[in-house]
């Protein structure tokens, strides 16, 4: 029944599909992005339901998943992240994969909807220390398309794997266009 209802969703605000989801895959970071608005996860959601990702996980502010609709946050997959506090958040996500047997976590490579001077680092180093792949998925609000890239693998060359996320993201609009993710790759 969501299904149906988030696909009228899609259809009526005339949003479509470039590229193809790596079933293949049983674990893998995505990061999805620019995130300049509330209505990224919005969208996100009947994605998700598109492409029949309903097992996707992603990461929210703990402050989502208290009273009175934390219930509603788990029950979409949520994971709270308590930022206050000093742990090691890369870590306790790498347990998490570790622990299961298919895992797609979303993520916002900026961890913001505010406009960024640079990406934020855990998405790569939760892929490289879990030994997954990163998969990009750019939501263009201009277009009105969800971009899916090839997955790849993190390399020994940080600078250079930033780079080709960069160049992914460079032409994709996000709902605010200047708050977008262009700048990054000049």
């Amino acid at each position: 029944m969501m299904r149906l209802f988030w696909g009228l969703f899609l259809r009526a605000l005339g949003w479509k599909l470039r590229g193809q989801f790596p079933y293949h895959l049983k674990k893998c970071v995505v990061i999805v992005g620019p995130h300049t608005s509330s209505w990224d996860f919005v969208i996100g959601l009947a994605m998700r339901s598109r492409l029949r990702l309903t097992h996707a996980r992603f990461l929210g502010k703990a402050e989502l998943f208290r009273p009175p609709f934390g219930f509603f946050f788990r029950s979409l997959g949520g994971i709270p992240v308590n930022r206050s506090q000093q742990t090691n958040m890369v870590d306790q996500v790498v347990d998490v994969f570790s622990r299961e047997s298919s895992l797609v976590l979303a993520m916002a490579p900026e961890g913001t909807r505010k406009k960024v001077d640079r990406l934020r680092t855990g998405f790569y180093f939760i892929a490289k220390k879990a030994g997954v792949p990163i998969v990009m998925a750019g939501l263009d609000f201009g277009k009105k398309e969800l971009l899916i890239s090839e997955p790849f693998m993190t390399s020994e060359d940080e600078a250079a794997d930033f780079e080709h996320i960069h160049r992914f993201f460079a032409g994709i609009e996000g709902k605010i266009p200047g708050q977008g993710l262009g700048h990054l790759s000049l």
